[in-house]
């Protein structure tokens, strides 16, 4: 495309998968970090760079403009330099340019690389964050597992595959291998491996390699057949944890936390007795067929939902990953939540095509009619729970966490109740989609772009107009920016859902039990301030250290006195390393949002996510109390590791 078809199909489209607009004057990170991303996304086949565009913030609809570039020469070749030093490989982008409405602008296009030249990465950084990948309209940084896609392209050889060289044949149960045997005759009893020995069926399923003279099992042949003892040696975080959670929100209780069962066998017994454990939880309704006198009890989600749940998170997930499956019963939804994003961008989920990190264990849950290898299992889940007039699932895959999450509502949609609340708002003219969100922003308290799409089933540029035009009709209220934005119900949208229930505890509202931090703007005085002085002395700095923990104290009931005398002493530019170990112990103290943990600290907000939030995360010193949904307007962060000896 020449820069006026590209700045064209920008403003109708948007950016995406394929096309970013790019602003810079010169050659830098971000605009590298795009070419690699596109260089290296399989199956994409490139993307197309718009240098000199970007988007208009003062027009009333989203709208690119040419700003043009001040000396495109030498932009073009700054960039063939860099796109043929900066990386492990060279790689040969495609440039024109020319003027729109005055404005030199230039068309990039990037190739993708051949399967095996991937990963391409920037040569002077270390793997996997050196390499990155497009997801969506989005450049990421690798993961462990994304190498993995890139090199099984090249070898062919997964995790699941995995000889574990210290264990033998004494750790696969033969009651497991029974079970396999028994549900592949019931689905084709003339199957051919059905006439093999046990080992010969080890083999052929990539359970078991001859290695050193001997058959040893590998990571499947444990997941699939392992003795309860391999399990807990080899693979000692491989369960699947049901915990019931009073309310709606994680913890909200600290005398009634949670529940839990811990579930731990063979995959083929994990999966019925974790969907039994679900399906004996769940809520159930009602019905009484036609020339029957017994009513039959059924569950409110689906059978069909919970069991592709399941088996999606345990097909998927990372093994390389040391951590359970958790499925959380909170009281109006579930949620399933295994280790390892998705390896599909969340745009193409629920599309025909399939990709898994577990291709071992995928074929052995599909020739037991346990799973699909289509990628349908998403669509089957959708169509489901739409047809028993339930809100769509959502699916939400955290590259940061190396996470992915199902959600299902037990809401049904739309249910008399919700009808009598939406027609107030008949001079909004909603459509069933736009109703669909309203109704899931008030039962989950915030709608984004990504959930919007999963309930609806639109593209990015869809579910951005519909949110804003809900926003323009003060239905919902806008937060945050960029990629980070999200939605929620105005009091406009809650007040008459509170008048319908009867002035009953509103189902929009999350509550929150945890102390309240007030801001830290100190009292007003009638004493003058002291004047500052270089020359006063050494006593009034411990004085005004005394008197700023006595203030915390005083607007922060509760918070520890030791705390408060830590926080007076922070010098102004404090490393972050004593950042985080303050808010270590501050988020041990109480849940606090980035807001109030930033007051605490006289921080920003963007420096407070940034520098002291986001680090703890990864490094997992922090969790956040609703999981899965970073953007959550109630999202609080709490510490999980140990005490710190020493925080002063």
């Amino acid at each position: 495309m020449n820069p006026l078809e590209l700045l064209t199909e920008l403003n109708a489209l948007d950016e995406h998968s394929r096309i970013e607009a790019k602003s810079a004057s010169e050659v830098g990170k971000s605009l590298l970090e795009t070419i690699c991303a596109f260089a290296n996304e399989p199956n994409l086949g490139g993307g197309w760079i718009a240098l000199g565009a970007k988007l208009d913030e003062h027009s009333l609809f989203r709208q690119y403009t040419a700003t043009g570039l001040a000396d495109p020469d030498k932009i073009q070749r700054d960039l063939v330099s860099q796109c043929a030093t900066a990386f492990n490989r060279p790689i040969r982008v495609q440039i024109e340019s020319g003027l729109v409405n005055g404005k030199n602008l230039l068309s990039v296009f990037v190739p993708e690389a051949a399967p095996g030249e991937k990963p391409l990465y920037f040569a002077n950084r270390p793997l996997p964050g050196a390499a990155f990948r497009r997801q969506g309209s989005s450049d990421v940084q690798c993961t462990e597992d994304d190498l993995v896609v890139f090199y099984q392209d090249r070898r062919g050889d997964t995790y699941d595959a995995t000889v574990i060289r210290d264990a033998d044949l004494s750790a696969i149960d033969s009651a497991a291998i029974a079970d396999y045997r028994r549900l592949r005759s019931e689905i084709n009893p003339g199957a051919e491996e059905l006439k093999w020995n046990d080992e010969e069926l080890l083999n052929a399923l990539r359970c078991a390699t001859q290695e050193g003279g001997m058959l040893r099992p590998t990571v499947a042949g444990i997941l699939l057949f392992g003795t309860p003892q391999a399990l807990r040696r080899y693979l000692p975080l491989m369960r699947v944890d049901y915990i019931r959670v009073p309310g709606r929100e994680w913890v909200q209780d600290p005398e009634n936390r949670f529940e839990t069962v811990e579930i731990r066998a063979p995959l083929l017994t994990l999966i019925r007795r974790t969907r039994a454990a679900i399906l004996d939880d769940l809520p159930k309704a009602f019905s009484l067929p036609a020339g029957q006198l017994h009513r039959q009890d059924i569950p409110l989600i689906p059978d069909r939902v919970i069991r592709e749940a399941v088996v999606n998170a345990v097909m998927h997930r990372s093994y390389r990953v040391q951590g359970a499956i958790q499925i959380i019963r909170y009281a109006n939804r579930l949620e399933i939540r295994n280790p390892g994003h998705s390896l599909v961008a969340e745009d193409r989920l629920g599309e025909p095509g399939s990709e898994t990190r577990n291709p071992g264990l995928a074929a052995v849950l599909h020739e037991t009619n346990l799973a699909e290898t289509k990628g349908s299992g998403i669509r089957v889940m959708r169509e489901l729970m739409e047809s028993a007039n339930l809100t769509p699932p959502t699916f939400n895959s955290d590259r940061t966490r190396n996470q992915f999450v199902v959600t299902c509502l037990f809401h049904h949609f739309l249910s008399p109740d919700d009808w009598a609340w939406l027609r107030v708002f008949g001079d909004a003219d909603l459509s069933a989609e736009e109703a669909r969100a309203l109704v899931y922003a008030r039962e989950m308290v915030a709608v984004d772009n990504a959930t919007y799409r999963h309930l609806n089933r639109v593209d990015v540029l869809n579910a951005s107009t519909h949110l804003r035009r809900l926003r323009d009709r003060r239905l919902l209220e806008q937060k945050g920016k960029g990629s980070e934005t999200y939605y929620i119900p105005t009091e406009r949208l809650l007040a008459p859902w509170r008048r319908l229930q009867g002035n009953a505890p509103a189902t929009d509202v999350v509550t929150d039990t945890s102390p309240q931090i007030a801001p830290s703007t100190p009292p007003q005085s009638s004493k003058p301030a002291p004047q500052s002085s270089k020359f006063a002395p050494q006593s009034s700095k411990a004085e005004a250290q005394s008197v700023k923990a006595a203030s915390l104290l005083a607007e922060n009931p509760g918070l520890p006195e030791e705390l408060a005398r830590a926080i007076a002493g922070l010098k102004g530019k404090a490393a972050s390393p004593d950042l985080q170990n303050l808010a270590d112990l501050l988020c041990r103290w109480t849940p606090l949002t980035t807001a109030e943990l930033g007051r605490l600290l006289s921080r920003n907000d963007a420096y407070t996510h940034t520098r002291i939030i986001r680090p703890m995360i990864l490094s997992g010193r922090l969790e956040m109390t609703i999981p899965g949904q970073p953007n959550h307007p109630a999202q609080r962060y709490r510490a999980t590791t140990t005490p710190l000896e020493n925080h002063s």
